[in-house]
């Protein structure tokens, strides 16, 4: 099961509708993973600075934070807290700096995502409620991604909710399982990987966040990963300038795309997108199997 959607906007009159158009598609695969739900949005950014997508882990306060945080590492103000979680903009080298103030003074907090871009949330419950409980509708951008999860690899929790983030402005959300993980968990251990979750899903993050730190662009990393990674399954992925799609060799679970001049759009059903503008003059396709499909904004 889970439930896969993702949306790339052609059109730049749209992106003030983003949130909006994705958090109706993640609706509609409520039914395919009730656990819990994630997306991430990439918005508006700059190179000199980079977000940090902050969730409390114990129902602790986030909206002090900013004001510990301002004096020391330069943040940009306003901050915005969706619910659970809290995105912070500061100058990208202060960074590291930030992160272990926050290890050594707010252990209850946790980094969910980074990036120049990209704003990720994830929580448990029905994903109704949680496209709800961060105002999804209101958040606009120029493409997203987003999961529903019916959990079969590991325990129902926020931390193993999708999307899972390992590198910079780089998400992924999955539809399957993998056989080999944790063979190629410990090969991405040895390399300096470091992983929060036994989700195999994460473990297929990092691993094209390993191939790209090596050089390799999305396309070639999610080549690679028809080698490397055994098992069923669907990934999207979300990276600053687009997304892209791979279905394995054998293509058991169900995806579908659409494209029209204005979008391209993706959900694991046909129905996740029906309520998208002039879906019905969209080009509609299924995604054939081992084939990277990749959209970017230049």
């Amino acid at each position: 099961m889970c439930g896969i959607v993702g949306l790339f906007l052609k059109n730049k009159a749209l992106e003030p509708q983003l949130g909006s158009m994705l958090g109706k598609m993640l609706s509609v695969m409520s039914d395919r993973g009730p656990d819990s739900a994630g997306f991430a949005i990439y918005g508006a950014g700059d190179a000199d600075h980079i977000k940090l997508t902050l969730r409390s882990g114990n129902g602790s306060r986030l909206d002090d934070l900013p004001t510990q945080m301002a004096g020391q590492f330069g943040l940009v103000v306003p901050s915005s807290v969706h619910a659970s979680h809290l995105v912070v903009t500061l100058p990208r080298s202060n960074e590291a700096e930030a992160r272990a103030w926050l290890a050594a003074n707010r252990p209850d907090v946790h980094v969910v995502g980074v990036g120049t871009r990209m704003e990720l949330y994830k929580e448990v419950g029905l994903p109704s409620d949680v496209v709800k409980r961060f105002a999804l509708a209101k958040q606009g951008g120029t493409h997203g991604i987003g999961h529903t999860r019916m959990a079969t690899e590991s325990a129902v929790t926020t931390d193993g909710a999708h999307p899972f983030s390992t590198g910079p402005d780089q998400c992924l959300v999955h539809n399957g399982s993998l056989s080999n993980h944790n063979s190629v968990r410990r090969v991405l251990e040895h390399d300096g990987l470091r992983f929060e979750t036994e989700n195999d899903s994460e473990v297929a993050a990092a691993y094209l966040t390993w191939r790209m730190r090596r050089g390799a662009s999305i396309e070639d990393a999610l080549k690679a990963s028809l080698a490397d990674l055994d098992g069923f399954y669907t990934f999207v992925v979300g990276t600053e300038s687009g997304f892209a799609v791979l279905r394995d060799p054998i293509s058991c679970k169900p995806a579908v795309m659409a494209e029209t001049d204005d979008y391209v759009a993706f959900g694991s059903e046909y129905r996740a997108l029906v309520d998208l503008p002039n879906i019905a003059n969209a080009h509609v396709f299924e995604p054939e199997p081992a084939t990277v499909y990749a959209w970017k904004h230049s």
